[in-house]
């Protein structure tokens, strides 16, 4: 099964970083939030992927082609052959991928990304996701929820953190803090999405189509919208404070998505 990842978007929120590179390429510790997304799914075999670009594409473009001298431990370059230059990498990473990277348009709605990546993925389910956000989803169940419902579509649902904590009052009193608690009992689309061909026919083929309006809410309507509740670790990089977080929970070996490495 494919995984496609939507990778296209200007990432205006956190215009700090995205300013010079698109937001999927935002580094969480060493690497980019895309890599990181893309081991998680490599972790449960999945190793195809699908990017949707868009917004400095090339930059994303860039990365994978020069993939083997990221991830190398070092690289030697040999100038002393005159033009014909040797480079020798050391130790690199070597991961099971293939990735099949596809401009769908500078400004191109979520929606309409996907139904320019069609071709590509073919008459086969698929899984979708979103190049910002990671989370510690157990994949193998989220499939199992997808097939076990009969369903086009399958959404993970979570429930975020509360941004803050709460009082804790008597009257006029303070009598305490509370930690952050979940959010008001209610779910939201949190990616990580499982989908039959059959969903492409509920995107029209235009630039401005978002994948959460009419094609999900049709899905609905239809009755052909399942949801897998997850409950552990969900994080979106919406800000430069989340980026921060997710930076300090890596670099504290305290990153619950990193389930490659348990």
């Amino acid at each position: 099964m494919k995984v496609v990842i939507l990778a296209g978007g200007r990432g205006t929120r956190i215009s700090e970083e995205s300013h010079l590179k698109p937001k999927p390429m935002i580094e969480i510790g060493d690497a980019p939030i895309l890599w990181h997304i893309m081991k998680s799914y490599s972790y449960y075999g999945f190793h195809e992927f699908i990017i949707c670009l868009g917004y400095k594409g090339y930059i994303i473009k860039e990365y994978f082609a020069n993939y083997y001298r990221h991830m190398s431990e070092a690289i030697t370059y040999d100038f002393s052959s005159g033009l014909d230059n040797s480079v020798h990498v050391h130790r690199n990473s070597v991961e099971p991928w293939k990735v099949t990277l596809v401009d769908t348009g500078l400004n191109t709605m979520t929606g309409s990304r996907i139904k320019r990546i069609e071709p590509y993925v073919g008459q086969e389910p698929f899984m979708l996701t979103y190049g910002d956000g990671l989370a510690d989803i157990d994949i193998e169940k989220l499939i199992k929820s997808h097939y076990r419902s009969g369903k086009l579509a399958t959404i993970t649902g979570v429930q975020p953190d509360g941004r803050f904590g709460r009082l804790e009052l008597e009257g006029d009193a303070v009598t305490g803090f509370a930690e952050k608690v979940r959010g008001d009992g209610g779910w939201i689309n949190g990616g990580y999405m499982v989908c039959q061909p059959e969903v492409f026919n509920y995107i029209d083929n235009f630039d401005s189509t978002i994948l959460e309006q009419a094609p999900l809410q049709e899905l609905a309507r239809d009755g052909q919208l399942n949801v897998y509740k997850h409950e552990g670790f969900w994080q979106p990089m919406d800000t430069l404070r989340e980026k921060y977080m997710l930076d300090s929970l890596w670099s504290s070996q305290r990153a619950p998505w990193k389930i490659w490495d348990r």
